[in-house]
């Protein structure tokens, strides 16, 4: 829908949240009718076999509960056992449905994405980076390397500070020119 190699745009913090409390309400809020909703959500969101199989599961479950519901009267414990399932079941989900999306988030964060406020890398020193010269010949570019599986990435290492070397060249450069000019062709011995 985006194209090849187009990223979708970014979800605003409000629209997370909202999402959040939406599926969230839903789980509980419908008396445990809707728990799937929840589960489901984290299913295509984790994409694992377990919360898969949670999400399904919770179906059949919750329409028993309601059958035990529906038909024994309102006087007989096992409705009442039945109904406290049901919306124990609709808080689990929804608890289970909020701590699932905040680590998924977290996670997608930590793990390169970047926020969506912009880029947070910025240059050493207040100096502004060079910017190579434009050259008329091409060079080859090295293939790139295999995408491994998303793991624990390093925080990002600072740069050599190449204006100090810089100075310091210049520096060294100086005291030479003014040894020569000296009258002391020796070095200043």
């Amino acid at each position: 829908m985006y194209g090849h190699g187009a990223v979708p745009p970014a979800r605003s913090s409000g629209t997370v949240i909202g999402l959040r409390v939406l599926f969230a309400a839903v789980g509980f809020l419908s008396c445990g009718l809707l728990a799937c909703a929840p589960l489901f959500r984290i299913a295509f969101l984790r994409g694992r076999s377990i919360d898969w199989v949670l999400s399904w599961a919770s179906l059949p479950l919750s329409i028993a509960c309601f059958a035990v519901v529906g038909s024994l009267p309102e006087s007989d414990p096992r409705t009442d056992v039945a109904m406290s399932l049901v919306l124990l079941f609709g808080l689990f989900s929804s608890v289970y449905f909020l701590v699932m999306d905040i680590r998924v988030h977290q996670q997608r964060r930590f793990a390169g994405h970047p926020p969506p406020q912009g880029p947070t890398v910025h240059s050493g020193y207040g100096y502004p980076q060079p910017t190579p010269p434009y050259t008329s010949t091409l060079l080859p570019q090295p293939p790139a390397p295999p995408v491994s599986a998303p793991g624990p990435v390093p925080p990002p290492q600072r740069p050599a500070p190449a204006r100090i070397d810089q100075v310091r060249a210049e520096l060294d450069e100086l005291s030479d020119y003014l040894r020569k000019h000296d009258g002391n062709p020796e070095g200043g011995r």
